[in-house]
This record gives structure tokens, C-alpha cells and sequence, in this order.
């Protein structure tokens, strides 16, 4: 890697032929891979849909994908790296959140005739980031190829075109299709957008990478573009911290002796609250898809965090989820709700001033801790520590309403010198507003020896996330045209 001239901040920008084709892994990898080698590297991603969110020393939330390619870099996360958030709500909705901050709800209309608006607030961050970067690795979402929604575009073309970056196509050849992915994104791109693309990369490769060769030679005639690498699949990427509920699927884990079933909320937020607990060896992790019923010999029920309380309770009724965890409850089970579960297990929820739905909106809660809950006031996003029985645990709050009612006489947390959560009077049911909760080692280790007596935990979760990243670092170093991306970067 040679020295760069005076000039504009050295960037790649990743972009895919489609959603969930491994952009945010392969950012973080890069990260690594350039800090590593003494850069000042910082992730960007204009714009995100995501309802795993991250909290940022100054005060805001960002995509958790960037928080974790902040990691990867060896800084802290700020709200210039993901600049604009939406925080889906409805099938048709989202919250907004500009630079850290709420500045309101948009249909998926509005939010359209919203963005022109936010591209001088997006480069305002970027030009931020970049002025103490030696490296900017950005990350678009979605398709490169959105033509429909190309007009004031902010994700994709639209920011590359406007912050003048080089764009690498990234494509996943596992979902198949990969050939015509690339030849159908080059094709629909406009010419100026093609002089941008300066290559692609094959991502999630398994077999033997010599089948492949032709299809580098029939791509190459098509677009002239060079592949930039096969990256054959990184089976560790489950142990780290995913984006969006794409990857659920895969976050379930068998195995385990003690079994603990989280049903799949249509708005679940914050899902990588459980990554601690899938890997732990001696825990089965179960995500409970609609439609099933919550398995009777769980151990431990955890209601997840969601970005739309009141219509998620609505939606675990519906699922039959209650009646369900009444079940558990009455055979002894133990129940932990987080955020929004914390919410949806006391005795009612209501949203007067209609923060996350119709104004007026209530619905009669679970019944299992004697609290309730009003959606009012600002937003909590703040980075805390505290303990829970006497053990050590940090994390982070992000959530709307307060919760009031007998149970909290009896918290489930201390944070900071304040108490937080309810524990039922038997303590078989806990809630709190803590995420992270789970990160800690000695907390987590307690639980489990809670829920099996004799159990033991020797899992170092946040060093295991540094090595993974290591071990990304490696894997890309391998299969990736280092020097050609770096050439790509610097203009060369």
C-alpha cells in the first residue's frame, strides 16, 4: 500500500445488486482489515432501514451494522456514520432519525419527497467523517439498481454521484442468480453511474472457486468490469451483531441443555440483545416464527425489544402467545422481558399523544408484572452501567414511555443510582430497559446457573466479537484484490 497524495479522502463504496448480499459484513471486514494496517479508517452509511439501532457517546442512534463497523475500525460510534436511520413502524411507515435524532414519522411517500431535503445533512456528516479519516468505507443499501426510486436518491448512486466516490458492486452468489445480478445492475445503471462501478465482488462463495472462472470471463465481456474477489462463505458471521431481521432465521441454535424461546415479533428492534445467549454452548436458542406455538419445556421466555409496542402485543395475541405464556408461567416457567417486552408484560400499555401509532391508542397488557405503561415524554438513548443483583451489567437505553406501578418496589436493575425494571413477587418474572443486558459474562452466567443449577459459562462475549472481526479481517485479506481496492480508493 503506497502513500497517498494531498487530496480528497481515500473511499470505497460498497454497493449490491440486492438486499442481505453481505455489504455490512464485508464494510466491517474492510475496517479491520485497513485499521489494521495503521489507516484511520471510518464507516458511513447515508441512509439505513433498520430496527437494530445503536446508541453513540453524543447522545443519538445509529444502524447497528455501523456501530459494529466502528468497532472493527477501533472507534467510537457518532451519529455522522449513518446519518439518516428509519425505524420501520407499520408496513407503510417508519420513524425518521436524522443524525442522531427524531425529527418525526414518514409514509414510505412522504419520506420520498423528504429526501432532497436530507442530502446536505447527509454530505455534512460525510465531510465530517472524512476530514479525520485516511479511509472512508461507505456502505449503501439495497439494490444499486432501484431505478424506480432513483430520483433524489440518497442511498445508492445518488450519494456516490454527489460526494464523487469509486463504487464496488458487491453480489451474493449463494441466493443464486449472481451472473445475471451483475450484468442486470450494470444494465440498468446510467452511463455515468457505470463509469463509477470499478469492479465487483462475489460474496458467500461455496464449492470450488475454478467453476467460477468462466463466469468472471462472460461477466468481464458484458461490463468490462474486473472481479475484485470470491469471498467464500465466513461461517463466523453468526457470532456477530446483525442488522435487520433478514438474518433471523439464522439466529436460532440447537444443542443447548437449557432452552430459551423468543417469539419473533413483526417488529422486533434490537434483536442482537441475544446474540450473547446463541453463543453460548450450553444454550438452545429458539426464535419462534408466527404461527408456532412457544415450546412448553422452555426454560426461559424472552420478550425482545420492539419498535411498536402496543401493535406487537396486538400481534402476539394474535399468534395465540399469550395464552402460551400463561402456560409457562403456571407450569413454573421463568419470563424476561427487554424494552418493549418489559412493557407488553404489565397490566396495560397506552399511547396517548400517539408516539408510536394513533393517538388515544391502549391495549390491556399480559398481566404478569404489576406495572403500566404510558408512551410520553422525550426519548431515553443513553449509554449506562449498573447491576443487577449485585452483579455488573451495561448497556444501553433507547426507548419511549414510563413505566410505574407496585412491581417496580422491586427492580430488576440498578443503573447508574437509580432503579430500573420490576421483578414479580415470586421473581420468576423480570423486566427491564436495558439492552446489552446479556453482553455481560457474569451476568449471563448467573442466569444460567439460575435456570440449571450447576450450570457454568466460560464465554468471553466482547473479546470473542474482536477475534471474529480478526478473523474477517484475515479472510477477506486472503480472497480480496487488496492493492487493486486500495489503487480503486486513491483514484488510481
Amino acid at each position: 500500500m503506497t502513500a497517498r497524495t494531498p487530496g480528497p479522502t481515500p473511499a470505497l463504496m460498497l454497493q449490491g445488486t440486492g438486499s442481505d448480499v453481505g455489504k455490512s459484513l464485508l464494510a466491517a471486514g474492510l475496517c479491520r482489515l485497513f485499521a489494521r494496517r495503521g489507516l484511520a479508517v471510518r464507516p458511513f452509511k447515508p441512509q439505513n432501514m433498520s430496527n437494530n439501532a445503536a446508541v453513540t457517546a453524543d447522545g443519538g442512534e445509529i444502524g447497528r451494522a455501523q456501530a459494529l463497523q466502528a468497532r472493527a475500525a477501533g472507534v467510537a460510534p457518532h451519529t455522522d456514520m449513518n446519518p439518516v436511520l428509519l425505524k420501520p413502524q407499520s408496513e407503510t411507515g417508519a420513524q425518521v432519525v436524522l443524525q442522531g435524532k427524531v425529527i418525526g414519522t414518514a409514509s414510505a411517500a412522504d419520506y420520498h419527497a423528504l429526501k432532497p431535503s436530507l442530502l446536505a445533512r447527509v454530505l455534512e456528516s460525510y465531510g465530517r467523517l472524512a476530514a479525520e479519516a485516511d479511509l472512508m468505507v461507505v456502505e449503501g443499501a439495497g439494490s444499486a439498481a432501484e431505478v424506480n426510486l432513483r430520483a433524489a436518491d440518497i442511498a445508492n448512486m445518488g450519494f456516490a454521484e454527489a460526494a464523487d466516490l469509486p463504487v464496488v458492486l458487491v453480489a451474493d452468489i449463494d441466493r443464486g442468480g449472481v451472473i445475471a445480478a451483475i450484468i442486470g445492475t450494470h444494465a440498468l445503471l446510467s452511463d455515468s453511474e457505470r463509469a463509477r462501478l470499478k469492479g465487483y465482488v462475489i460474496n458467500r462463495f461455496r464449492g470450488d472457486p475454478k467453476l467460477f472462472e468462466s463466469a468472471i470471463t462472460l461477466i468481464a465481456g458484458r461490463t468490462g468490469l474486473p472481479c475484485l474477489g470470491v469471498v467464500p462463505w465466513f461461517t463466523e458471521a453468526a457470532l456477530l451483531p446483525a442488522e435487520d431481521s433478514a438474518s433471523l432465521t439464522g439466529r436460532s441454535k440447537k444443542g443447548g441443555a437449557i432452552r430459551i424461546a423468543v417469539p419473533r415479533l413483526s417488529r422486533i428492534a434490537n434483536f442482537d440483545d441475544l446474540d450473547p445467549l446463541a453463543a453460548e454452548p450450553a444454550v438452545e436458542l429458539i426464535m419462534v416464527p408466527p404461527g408456532e406455538p412457544l415450546p412448553g419445556d422452555a426454560d426461559l421466555v424472552i420478550l425482545p425489544g420492539s419498535k411498536s409496542t402496543i401493535a406487537d402485543l396486538a400481534f402476539l395475541r394474535a399468534q395465540g402467545w399469550d395464552i402460551d405464556l400463561q402456560a409457562h408461567v403456571r407450569r413454573g416457567g421463568r419470563v424476561l422481558g427487554i424494552c418493549a417486552g418489559y412493557q407488553m408484560l404489565g397490566r396495560s400499555v397506552s399511547d396517548p399523544e400517539g408516539v408510536e401509532g394513533p393517538a388515544g391508542g391502549s391495549l390491556p397488557g399480559l398481566g404478569l408484572l404489576e406495572v403500566e405503561t404510558v408512551m410520553a415524554g422525550d426519548k431515553v438513548l443513553t449509554e449506562i452501567a449498573g447491576t443487577a443483583g449485585g452483579i455488573a451489567v451495561r448497556g444501553y437505553e433507547m426507548h419511549m414511555g414510563r413505566t410505574t406501578g407496585p412491581d417496580t418496589a422491586r427492580p430488576f436493575l440498578i443503573l447508574g443510582e437509580d432503579p430500573d425494571g420490576a421483578v414479580s413477587a415470586d421473581g420468576r418474572i423480570k423486566g427491564c430497559y436495558l439492552h446489552g443486558l446479556f453482553a455481560s459474562d457474569s451476568y449471563r452466567a448467573a442466569l444460567l446457573d439460575e435456570l440449571r443449577p450447576g450450570s457454568t459459562s466460560t464465554l468471553a462475549y466482547e473479546p470473542m466479537v474482536d477475534t471474529v472481526l480478526d478473523h474477517l479481517a484475515d479472510h477477506l485479506e486472503r480472497h480480496l484484490d487488496m492493492g487493486r481496492l486500495w489503487e480503486m480508493a486513491t483514484g488510481g
